[in-house]
């Protein structure tokens, strides 16, 4: 998920559009970053939000948005054991993307006004079968 420039390329001369779209451009991940945007979440909680990801996807993607420092993981000592996912610093300084395509596609895709509004349209419908 990180950015792979060739070993000789000098510091600050990746484009910064590019660097930014190999961390969210990745299947899922502005659609976790909407649902992080709100607060801290549990696993079980995004998986049902995110319709059609598989909990072993869901787990490489917070995984990897942990390693580029998105998202912090907190583990709570208690029983039956609890994981929480929130947006880092970092990661809240991404909210902004989702908001401008949120507001993009309701304006110029006719899109659901919300993305709640989406969830309770039938799959399919949701993600434009018509397209």
């Amino acid at each position: 998920m990180g950015i792979s420039a060739p070993a000789d390329t000098p510091p600050g001369t990746v484009c910064p559009v590019l660097a930014t779209a190999q961390i969210v451009a990745g299947k899922w991940t502005l659609l976790m970053l909407r649902d992080l945007a709100r607060g801290s979440r549990r696993f079980s909680e995004l998986q049902r939000s995110l319709r059609g990801i598989s909990p072993r996807t869901l787990s490489i993607r917070l995984r990897a948005l942990e390693e580029e420092g998105i998202i912090d993981r907190r583990e709570f000592a208690e029983m039956p054991p609890r994981v929480e996912y929130r947006l880092t610093e970092k990661g809240v300084h991404l909210v902004p993307i989702v908001d401008a395509m949120r507001e993009y596609g309701s304006k110029w895709l006719g899109a659901a006004e919300t993305c709640e509004e989406a969830a309770a349209a039938p799959f399919l419908q949701a993600v434009g079968s018509s397209r």
